[in-house]
């Protein structure tokens, strides 16, 4: 089977077959010809009717056999009993095809997303565009391919129907399709509007989703509890959720209307044209089976071309919009190597800030204004400030989440830039503020830290190190336990155990430069203190960058870096830094009783 890939190109709804064939080529051409069989029966029916009606008559005059009767009335009762069978078994088809469409194209939209550039998760624009063409890929899918054949189906089954009409009573015909083409066109404008107002929703949306999962989820069942703001939440809840229903409600509502309107009075024309019809009955230019069949003819055209087939191009019109999003997103630019694993552990020498300024995309000021700065193989450095002040913009510099910055970033004197992915990344060992909670096994959570050699010695010596031998021996089974309650057997651990997970995880990296970017700033500023002097004594040889604002966790390191108004305002030891009496001296006696 082929892999399915989102590359640069523009999505159409050739692309929207093809991708469901690739995902599920049996279900797929099966259903097509469902789907074509079905389209051809009311117009076999039709036919079919019409000869069993007249049969009848004729049989009650005597110039017909009842076999002949017989063999009608059969063909009718297999046309009608193929259309009931076939819904309830194509819709089953249906829900299978998206269960391959998930394995397939979702997957495919999920690695597209994993490989993009960082600024697009950062911009909220770009995150509603990913957002929207994400969400239930694979449903999005199916349907697209689904309305298209059953729009497919219907104008066969119309054409059908019509030219039986045009052989029988021309102008019939022909009045029916004057009519409904504006209904046509109404019902495309329909699609692009509706996918239009979806698109104004997705920030709602998003909201709303977010509430509900601190509504519901485990992670701030405390704080629900103690301050009782549920209802304060529902409130909020209520508000954009009815923003959305409303926006959704009211383009939906404007459309309908329009699009019904016309479809009443098209009901009316058709009854008109039924009522028409009697006279080439009565004359004799057709029989009354033909009559009969062409009043039910034309009475489900009209149903058809005024209500499915709107309804029909309506959906296509709306996935013709989807594609276009899909196109979009397949433009998005992605990181080189954004997938790779990390390389071969390097040697490391110095890492050198040559006059860095940056700002964030989309934006106007700069975050990064000058920064220069020296950092040496086997030393501990510290950056602190105030929040705000360009600590953690320096992280993601350095580890390469961002890349279009002015000035120069040297690793062991070549431009960070140059580097491939896998390189870069087998440098760094990083541990973030807001770290993963993973609930998978402890083994397993500390092992992601080096996915290339995860041996059980090295996490033996990390959970040694971090002092978790206990919390593991009162876990049900050890090291294999899983964490978190997302599975029954999952059990909880404290926060402060979690952290120490996440400091595991860095630690059984072999990378020569390991980042904590405050990690700890949920503990008490004596805990994070104790905590920061335990990891850089074990991380004697490594390189290591603590970023934090509380000072009294970082005197110990070799040298530390004051970062203010975007660049380096101070640099030194501890002790040389409190005899300047600048910004680090106030910062650090306004925080001294804390560690006292």
């Amino acid at each position: 089977m082929r892999k399915i890939s989102i590359r640069n190109k523009k999505y159409t709804y050739c692309h929207s077959v093809k991708i469901t064939f690739i995902s599920s080529p049996k279900l797929a051409g099966i259903y097509l010809l469902l789907t074509i069989i079905a389209a051809i029966l009311p117009t076999l029916q039709v036919i079919v009717n019409a000869d069993f009606l007249d049969s009848a008559l004729d049989l009650l005059n005597g110039s017909a056999t009842k076999s002949h009767v017989y063999q009608l009335l059969g063909l009718v009762i297999l046309f009608v009993s193929y259309l009931w069978i076939m819904e309830p078994i194509m819709t089953a088809m249906s829900k299978s095809m998206e269960q391959d469409l998930r394995l397939h194209f979702r997957n495919a939209v999920m690695e597209k997303r994993a490989k993009l550039k960082f600024c697009y998760i950062e911009d909220q624009e770009s995150l509603d565009l990913i957002e929207r063409v994400t969400d239930n890929a694979e449903t999005k899918m199916i349907q697209g391919y689904t309305n298209l054949l059953e729009l497919v189906s219907l104008v066969i089954n119309t054409t059908g129907l019509l030219v039986i009409l045009i052989a029988e009573v021309a102008w019939v015909a022909l009045f029916i399709i004057i009519v409904a083409i504006p209904l046509f066109y109404l019902a495309f404008l329909s699609g692009k509007s509706t996918y239009e107002a979806n698109k104004d929703i997705t920030k709602y949306q998003r909201k709303y989703k977010y509430l509900t999962k601190i509504m519901t989820e485990r992670d701030a069942i405390e704080e629900r509890t103690l301050f009782g703001y549920n209802n304060e939440l529902n409130r909020v809840w209520n508000d954009q959720y009815e923003i959305a229903r409303k926006k959704e409600l009211k383009t939906r509502s404007k459309w309908f209307i329009k699009l019904k309107t016309g479809s009443v009075i098209t009901a009316f024309i058709s009854i008109f044209i039924s009522a028409v019809l009697v006279k080439p009955a009565v004359t004799g230019a057709i029989t009354i089976g033909m009559l009969f069949s062409l009043i039910n003819a034309a009475l489900n055209l009209v149903h058809t071309m005024s209500w499915q087939m709107t309804r029909c191009i309506d959906s296509v019109a709306s996935h013709n919009e989807y594609l276009k999003e899909l196109t979009r997103f397949s433009w998005m630019e992605e990181e080189e190597g954004a997938d790779a694993l990390p390389g071969e552990i390097p040697e490391f020498d110095s890492l050198k800030f040559i006059n860095v300024r940056f700002k964030y995309p989309g934006t106007d000021r700069y975050i990064l204004n000058g920064i220069n700065l020296e950092l040496e193989k086997g030393k501990h450095y510290a950056f602190v400030g105030v929040n705000g002040a360009g600590k953690t913009t320096i992280a993601k510099l350095l580890t390469g989440l961002y890349s279009d910055y002015e000035g120069q970033i040297l690793i062991n004197g070549k431009e960070l830039r140059t580097y491939t992915k896998n390189k870069l990344k087998a440098f760094f060992s990083v541990v973030y503020q807001d770290f993963a909670k993973y609930f998978i096994s402890v083994f397993d959570n500390i092992a992601l830290g080096n996915v290339l050699n995860q041996d059980e010695e090295s996490i033996k010596k990390a959970i040694k190190s971090l002092k978790l031998e206990q919390v593991i021996d009162a876990l049900p089974s050890g090291v294999d336990s899983i964490l978190g309650k997302i599975k029954e057997e999952g059990k909880d651990i404290s926060g402060g155990e979690w952290q120490r997970i996440a400091l595991a995880r860095a630690f059984v990296s072999n990378a020569p430069i390991r980042i904590l970017d405050e990690p700890t700033a949920a503990l008490d500023p004596i805990a994070e203190s104790n905590l920061y002097e335990e990891f850089a004594q074990l991380c004697e040889g490594k390189t290591t960058i603590f970023f934090s604002h509380r000072l009294g966790s970082i005197k110990l390191s070799d040298y530390i870096y004051v970062i203010n108004g975007g660049y380096v305002y101070e640099k030194g030891t501890h002790k040389e830094l409190m005899r300047l009496n600048g910004i680090y001296q106030t910062m650090y006696e306004s925080q001294r009783g804390w560690y006292q």
